[in-house]
């Protein structure tokens, strides 16, 4: 038996291909949306809303190929080290991977804690807030100083600590690392750029370790028998979504900043702590 029907598949897809790429947290608005449609929160579907990640990814290496696949072809000094030669090289990928590695290590050290904050809505809803207050003073607190284009290897790795604090179910991966690059004087669309370009290794690597854990698990090869159309056409659709939000993104928070996404992060995390305080369930069953 399957666990999400057709429709409840193409919503909870259209809500991650639209969230991912925004600074308002997709994991805490497929959670929201798997509670408005009913879903139980089977092994699959907490599987599922990780795997479908993977179809927004490869909307960035769609739309930014060129820059994604791609070698430093800039002479060095005669006598450099061959190593050094070799990183310089392939210098995109080397950034990547050193922004990639503290969420992949924290990521794997607390990998049931994290799973259990991904069933608290209230947790959701209190970063959200939080989150949505910091985005409308980031532009001014990063507004200071001149921008500098340059990223260096250091630069990369305190981007990926910030990354690290999206752990925390509402706080947005997007936004962490959006955030983490002004902090390092990148442009908020340099910045950006660059969250999209590390969701790459950091969704691909939560996907594969979802995937892995389900297919480790009891009865899992056949779980994703069953439910392996959902996973299909969860992938298809947030992959076409999220190529139409990163080009709204980038447009438009290159002109108007972050406060636009303060304001609603308030108004959803507010509204879902008034529903929760007036006794409405929204918890995930």
């Amino acid at each position: 038996m399957e666990d999400l029907s057709t429709l409840q598949t193409i919503l909870i897809a259209i809500v991650e291909g639209l969230t991912e790429f925004l600074p308002v947290s997709s994991t805490g608005h497929m959670m929201i949306a798997q509670n408005l449609l009913g879903v139980q929160s089977t092994e699959f579907v907490k599987a599922f809303l990780v795997i479908i990640q993977f179809g927004a990814i490869l909307s960035v290496v769609w739309l930014y190929w060129k820059r994604f696949f791609r070698v430093n072809h800039d002479p060095l000094p005669e006598g450099t080290p061959a190593l050094r030669q070799l990183l310089h090289r392939f210098d995109f990928y080397w950034k990547l991977l050193v922004a990639f590695v503290p969420a992949a290590v924290l990521g794997f050290i607390f990998s049931n804690k994290i799973d259990e904050l991904l069933e608290s809505v209230e947790v959701v809803a209190v970063m959200l807030i939080l989150g949505g207050i910091f985005m409308l003073f980031c532009d001014r607190i990063f507004a200071k100083g001149s921008p500098d284009t340059e990223l260096t290897e250091k630069r990369a790795f305190r981007i990926g600590l910030f990354q690290c604090i999206a752990m925390i179910p509402g706080v947005s991966r997007s936004m962490a690392t959006i955030v983490g690059g002004m902090s390092q004087r990148m442009t908020r669309k340099d910045a950006a750029e660059f969250s999209f370009f590390l969701a790459v290794p950091t969704m691909f690597a939560a996907t594969c370790y979802k995937l892995l854990k389900l297919l480790m698990a009891d009865g899992g090869v056949e779980l994703l028998k069953e439910n392996l159309s959902a996973l299909i056409i969860g992938n298809v659709v947030a992959f076409i979504v999220a190529m139409l939000a990163i080009k709204f993104f980038i447009n438009y928070v290159t002109k108007y900043g972050f406060k636009a996404f303060g304001w609603y992060r308030i108004i959803v995390g507010g509204l879902i702590l008034a529903m929760l305080l007036s006794g409405h369930s929204i918890e995930i069953a």
